[in-house]
């Protein structure tokens, strides 16, 4: 029972931590932060990076936490003893 609160609490924490990011980068970047990034091109492109930012930076930023999501949990799945490939491991045999 401890080990199934710890595993939810790392889980919920990880959550925690990158809904934050997706939150800063989306919401900061796009929005409050928009006239400071502004200031900064993307060269080659000339678009400004604070709207850069609002229509595909907090896109891309997502897809990459999502990534970061499914390894982590990959790594705390094998932590607490609940690794879907553990079970595979063991039908196999």
């Amino acid at each position: 029972m401890e080990t199934r609160k710890a595993y939810w609490k790392a889980n919920l924490r990880l959550l925690g931590i990158l809904l934050s990011i997706w939150a800063t980068v989306s919401f900061g970047a796009g929005i409050l932060f928009v006239d400071f990034l502004n200031r900064i091109t993307i060269p080659g492109t000339g678009f400004k990076l604070g709207f850069w930012f609002a229509q595909q930076g907090s896109i891309y930023t997502f897809v990459v936490l999502v990534f970061v999501y499914a390894k982590r949990m990959q790594t705390l799945d094998k932590k607490y003893g609940v690794s879907e490939d553990e079970g595979e491991e063991e039908e196999r045999t």
